[in-house]
């Protein structure tokens, strides 16, 4: 799975010859028919998406060799492979110095051009990673590193990249496995102190009796064992950023010294007889509900407030499925050169559907973990289904097709009493339906006509909320297919595990919802 392939040429003939051999070796395409609707089409809405550029270099309102002036001037790092009927040796030199990847004579063969995209697009994957890991090394990793396309990590970024021009105390929620470390070390490379230390503190992997001493630091010979001075991670981190991962499982005799030295910005090293000054970009980061814990008594209220100045919450996987194939890819790109060779170069869709009906409760590092094993496992170069056993066990009998959302969605069609159609309903026209169904089952024995037909709107006339028709969907499946609980996800379209987590959520029991009686259908 790979970003759409964008086609520039003028000549209509020649694209769509183009376009024919590139549908067949199953990419995304985008089209321009020029050099400057090409560059629109890298600042419009799926610019940052585009993989690969075919470009024709003679054309009449901005050739190709513009073009990618125009590219290296904007910073656009996409592969190039250029075109051209004139296949002399001082347009292949100019185009090269221009920073095409390789060049190609009209007319090309389906054979030749398949070569070049598949070798283009392997490149490109491997410098890529080489820089992310050379970025993060460096401690500069930036938002532009982070691979998402989903509107859920948009706001994430957007905070972030607000947060990081000042010197405001962040604390990141999320599950654990989100990224939240990820998002920290972005703030860190996005702002003034990106060249400064960046220092880690995994608050829950620190045995009590020594969380004060690492983190604010301790004198030669203060306590048992101290046989030498040690400065302390507030003191590592001076003029740099900390970054103390899962707060929430902080003693809170500690929780009162890492206040003063939030407030006053001095620690008090165990044995010592004056503080020290230290100037730190503090980020902080938990998976816990640290409001909840405070109540419990668990944690500082004052410590919580001066914490949580400026929220960041990272969504889980499971909520922005539209990320799984680009985090798909760019792990693929990562373990391919490590495990394979570079062999490993692609993943089949019916692949990435199942990775998508999956609800991934260890989120990016279970998906990183599962990747892993499939390119290990891989014997060919594009990965599939088979790759990935323990996920399809449990999205067994899903539809893994229904995962991937159609194009042209049908229209709403509302059918009279005689079950023929009736016209396309407004969104402005009131449409009168049946109750909802609140326990699954009707009074009548017999069931009326109108079972099955969810009410969109409530009796106030205004729209129920999505969580009201998710639960009365999943009562009605569960009555309609007997409590069957694989059939009922399956028609759904979800796993188990997320039908099982939504049972829970709703409160819902399989067994009252399961009426006595067949099927109203039978399972085809």
């Amino acid at each position: 799975m790979t970003g759409p392939i964008l086609i520039v040429d003028d000549d209509p003939v020649q694209r769509r010859l183009l376009e024919t051999a590139v549908r067949k070796q199953g990419h995304e395409l985008l089209l321009a028919d020029g050099g400057e609707a090409a560059l629109k089409a890298m600042d419009g809405p799926q610019g940052r998406d585009i993989a690969l550029v075919i470009l024709d270099l003679v054309m009449p309102d901005l050739d190709g060799l513009a073009v990618l002036a125009e590219m290296r001037k904007r910073g656009v790092m996409v592969p190039v492979i250029v075109q051209t009927a004139k296949g002399g040796i001082d347009t292949v030199i100019s185009a090269m110095r221009a920073g095409a990847f390789d060049f190609v004579v009209k007319p090309v063969s389906p054979e030749r051009l398949q070569v070049s995209i598949t070798n283009a697009l392997k490149v490109d994957s491997l410098e890529g990673e080489v820089r992310r890991v050379r970025r993060s090394a460096a401690g500069i990793l930036t938002f532009k590193d982070m691979v998402t396309s989903s509107a859920a990590m948009e706001r994430v970024l957007r905070l972030g990249q607000k947060a990081a021009s000042s010197n405001i105390p962040i604390l990141i929620e999320g599950e654990s496995g989100v990224g939240k470390e990820l998002v920290a070390r972005a703030i860190q490379g996005s702002g003034q102190r990106r060249s400064k230390s960046f220092v880690t503190v995994n608050c829950g992997a620190i045995p009590d009796n020594l969380v004060e001493s690492i983190l604010f630091g301790h004198e030669k010979g203060s306590f048992t064992g101290a046989t030498d001075k040690h400065s302390g991670k507030f003191v590592e981190a001076n003029r740099g950023t900390l970054f103390l991962d899962e707060i929430g499982d902080l003693p809170l005799d500690v929780q009162v010294k890492l206040l003063r030295a939030v407030q006053e910005g001095e620690v008090d090293p165990v044995g010592a007889r004056s503080s020290v000054k230290v100037d730190i970009r503090l980020i902080s980061a938990t998976h816990r509900n640290l409001l909840q814990r405070v109540k419990d008594g668990q944690f500082r209220e004052d410590l919580f407030y001066r914490l949580n100045v400026f929220p960041i919450f990272v969504p889980p996987l499971r909520d922005r499925r539209e990320d799984i194939p680009l985090l798909v890819r760019h792990f693929i790109a990562r373990f391919a050169a490590e495990e394979s060779g570079g062999r490993v170069s692609s993943i089949a869709p019916e692949a990435v559907a199942l990775l998508k009906g999956y609800d991934w409760p260890g989120n990016i590092r279970q998906l990183e973990n599962a990747v892993f094993r499939a390119v290990v496992l891989c014997e060919g170069d594009r990965l599939t289904i088979d790759e990935f056993p323990q996920i399809k066990a449990q999205v067994q009998g899903i539809d893994v097709s229904a995962m991937e959302p159609d194009a042209t969605p049908p229209p709403l069609i509302v059918r009279d009493g005689n079950g023929s159609d009736a016209e396309p309903v407004s969104s402005h026209d009131q449409i009168d339906l049946m109750p909802p169904i609140t326990n699954g089952t009707h009074d009548d024995p017999q069931l009326p006509e109108a079972f099955g037909i969810v009410r969109a709107l409530d009796h106030r006339g205004e729209v129920r909320t999505l969580a009201d028709v998710e639960e009365e969907m999943i009562r009605l499946a569960i009555a309609h297919y007997c409590g069957q609980m694989s059939e009922v996800a399956r028609r759904l379209g979800i796993g188990r595990s997320t039908l099982y987590r939504k049972l829970k959520e709703y409160g819902i029991d399989p067994e009252v919802q399961r009426p006595d009686r067949e099927p109203l259908f039978s399972i085809s």
